[in-house]
């Protein structure tokens, strides 16, 4: 059992110091060539004799890997990972073992549930290499959880905001009799509305790097108007729209000097994170039932119409439309921050060069529908404009909260108004013989 003359050439990324391996072998010399090759970059090394003094010692100290042998006497390999798995589950675990040793790794796999095999003799870059991705898999897998938790706290936080409402709303109720069916009806639908939430963590977001505050609205409203110019159906706008607020949630815990510098500069470990954050934002949201779809919008994002994008090598039509149209929309706006080249550029070059990517990094179609919008005018600002419920159309987005005439709110500012709900508006306005002021969000004259 060697360790492999590689030693020399292997991989030297650093290791938090925190990070601690155990190493177990009844063999000297096999614990001293592992102390020496896992010393250097950073680790704490523990060494035990056998699988007894391996678990006093994981009784005293925290352990992230265990390396085990699995010819020892006493206690062989396979029954120490089977302890060590039910006493500590979150430690990864490997084996050592001969290629003579087919069984016996078959046991310690279905006891041990182990994470890799090491076939002996070894070699060093391969086993650095092996130690280096499980303990970043760990890393991933506590994060993971932590977003989760992290979601799971929101959600509890928006349903003590709804109980809110509701109280209020059935004190509001009891003076307002003429309009108690309406009124209950709204708050019910407030009750399922993220809009409010989602603006609030988008602008949180938004609280890292040196960039300017209101990217993700710019981003969104013109992700919003490429939709509706497609003929998205309303809840498929509405998700794009939610979509383009968080598309950067899976930054959240990235390196300062990641978010300070344009993405095309990023290179080495900082690339390798950056491009770790859409499969991130991903995992945020999966949690909540009502943004699946705008999960799987972030995942994609950074795919390419070619093929040539990430996490999923997606191309084409199987990229979701949503996210073709995120990507193009995200683009635009970082080009002229200077957030995806080194240089700031004026909209009409950014423009150009979405436009010359048509086909490579962008969907032909939102392409399209992207310039058609630039030709009608300007992509931004828009402004607000105050209509009869009449001349409501489905796709349209409140500018402004909705407010019956004894000023109780509607719909919440941000909502993208449907068939059925301008019906509802529509009703309303006969059945309490008021005339509602609805307040959309239009393009601003050329």
């Amino acid at each position: 059992m060697s360790p492999a003359a590689g030693a020399a050439h292997a991989p030297t990324h650093h290791q938090p110091p925190a990070q601690t391996l155990l190493c177990v072998d009844d063999e000297p010399n096999i614990l001293a060539a592992l102390r020496r090759l896992f010393r250097p970059l950073g680790y704490q090394v523990l060494c035990a004799d056998g699988g007894a003094a391996g678990l006093a010692l994981m009784e005293h100290a925290a352990v992230d890997l265990v390396i085990s042998d699995m010819r020892m006497p006493d206690m062989d390999g396979a029954e120490f990972l089977e302890r060590a798995r039910a006493r500590w589950p979150d430690t990864v675990r490997m084996l050592l073992a001969g290629h003579a040793d087919v069984g016996t790794i078959l046991a310690a796999i279905n006891r041990g549930e182990i994470y890799r095999y090491i076939p002996k003799p070894w070699d060093d870059n391969d086993i650095l290499l092996l130690v280096r991705h499980a303990l970043e898999r760990r890393a991933l897998e506590r994060e993971k959880r932590a977003l989760e938790q992290l979601a799971h706290s929101q959600n509890q936080a928006l349903k003590a905001l709804n109980t809110a409402l509701e109280e209020k709303v059935a004190a509001r109720t009891r003076e307002l009799e003429r309009s108690r069916d309406t009124v209950v009806a709204a708050n019910e639908k407030l009750k399922n509305n993220f809009i409010t939430t989602i603006k609030i963590f988008s602008s949180i977001i938004e609280l890292r790097g040196d960039r300017p505050a209101g990217h993700a609205r710019r981003v969104a409203e013109l992700a919003r108007r490429i939709a509706v110019k497609m003929g998205l159906a309303p809840q498929q706008t509405q998700e794009v729209f939610i979509a383009a607020l968080l598309h950067e949630i899976g930054k959240i815990g990235l390196p300062d000097e990641l978010l300070r510098g344009p993405a095309n500069a990023l290179g080495g470990e900082l690339l390798g994170l950056f491009r770790k954050h859409p499969g991130r934002a991903a995992q945020a949201l999966m949690p909540l039932d009502e943004l699946r779809g705008v999960a799987a919008i972030l995942r994609a994002q950074m795919e390419r119409f070619d093929g040539a994008g990430f996490p999923d090598g997606l191309a084409g039509q199987a990229i979701p439309l949503g996210a073709r149209i995120l990507a193009l929309a995200s683009d635009y706006d970082n080009l002229q921050l200077g957030a995806l080249v080194r240089r700031r550029m004026a909209p009409g070059d950014a423009r150009q060069l979405v436009c010359d990517s048509a086909g490579k990094r962008y969907d032909p179609a939102v392409v399209a529908a992207f310039c058609a919008l630039a030709d009608a005018g300007p992509a931004g600002p828009v402004r607000d404009v105050a209509l009869l419920s009449r001349a409501l159309a489905p796709g349209m987005v409140l500018s402004r909260d909705l407010l019956s005439g004894d000023g109780v709110m509607l719909l919440s500012c941000e909502h993208v108004l449907d068939g059925a709900l301008i019906r509802q508006v529509q009703e309303f306005e006969t059945k309490h013989e008021q005339r509602l002021q609805v307040w959309v969000w239009q393009p601003r004259p050329a």
